[in-house]
């Protein structure tokens, strides 16, 4: 009676075997995953989970939630991204230390981390198999990410159908936008203690440039080419951003707080350039939007079309 049992179990593990394929990661790695993983922890939730979410896929843990479940920042993207209802991941240990317990108790299948956590492989590889995804000012862009993650964990037909439905509502905004036929351009600025041009991976951005708009060339100092700041932002100089006149200014003010709306925005900028209302051109000409940095800064198909809302209320108005 044990070798049925045996067989079976030979061919149980046999047909995992061949469910798995190997890809290569951002960094050049070879790595043996499942055709479809059910259980997906990710090494930076806004960045990478959120695409993983809007594409179904069940992200289980993540690396910077809290014991009760909360994120480290005061705001938690998957509500303001997609609203309130959603299952959260569990923590994996807050940023700075990786809890290999909880981790192995999560049972995950697959470990999505940033090319930055290139050093942590070795450990994070004792638990899954480890794909390192680029999501940095330059070397991804719009909702980009979330495209080849669905390559990588079989999401093809998800993403096809959320890339669809983006598709119509873009059309119909662009429909309504004023055209004279000249092309325009726009400049996305972050606020948090000083200015930061918004790099090129949000949905934000993919939104803008789908409407038709071109990013403001900006100085060589000052273009956003992912040194000098974030993966989400670029420092830019106060005084150089006086002189700046994009067709379209949008500003948010940082997720870290409560004051994400048009009030907060413009109180924040006036902490940092005293004025800017009565002397940059964009403000006196009714040619700013302010966008919930909170709903719209992350690489997500639903980020661009927060950003959509937004271009419709503003050209109502």
């Amino acid at each position: 009676m044990r070798f049925p049992t045996l067989l079976a179990a030979i061919l149980a593990a046999s047909s995992a075997l061949a469910a798995d394929r190997t890809v290569t990661d951002d960094t050049g790695r070879s790595v043996a995953i499942p055709e479809q993983p059910a259980r997906v922890v990710v090494m930076h939730e806004p960045l990478l989970g959120l695409p993983l979410m809007e594409l179904g896929v069940d992200v289980v843990g993540s690396y910077g939630r809290k014991d009760d479940g909360s994120f480290i920042t005061p705001v938690d993207f998957v509500d303001t991204v997609f609203g309130p209802g959603r299952v959260k991941p569990r923590g994996i240990g807050p940023v700075g230390q990786i809890d290999l317990e909880k981790l192995r108790a999560l049972a995950p299948d697959l470990i999505v981390g940033m090319e930055l956590d290139v050093e942590k492989v070795e450990q994070l590889s004792t638990v899954a198999p480890v794909y390192l995804q680029n999501v940095s000012t330059g070397k991804a862009h719009g909702f980009s990410v979330e495209e080849e993650l669905a390559n990588v964990v079989g999401r093809k037909e998800a993403f096809a159908a959320r890339r669809s439905a983006y598709a119509a509502r873009l059309a119909a905004v662009r429909k309504a936008l004023p055209d004279d036929g000249k092309k325009k351009t726009y400049l996305a600025v972050f606020l948090t203690d000083q200015l930061n041009a918004l790099g090129d991976m949000s949905g934000a951005v993919q939104a803008l440039e789908d409407l038709g708009y071109t990013r403001l060339s900006l100085a060589a100092e000052n273009a956003p080419a992912g040194q000098g700041g974030s993966m989400l932002l670029v420092p830019l100089g106060a005084e150089a951003f006086g002189r700046l006149n994009p067709d379209l200014l949008v500003l948010m003010n940082t997720y870290m707080g409560d004051a994400r709306d048009a009030q907060g925005t413009k109180a924040a900028l006036e902490r940092i350039v005293p004025g800017w209302e009565r002397f940059l051109a964009p403000a006196k000409e009714g040619r700013v939007l302010y966008l919930d940095s909170a709903k719209v800064a992350m690489p997500t198909i639903a980020s661009a079309e927060h950003t959509l809302d937004a271009v419709e209320a503003w050209i109502k108005r």
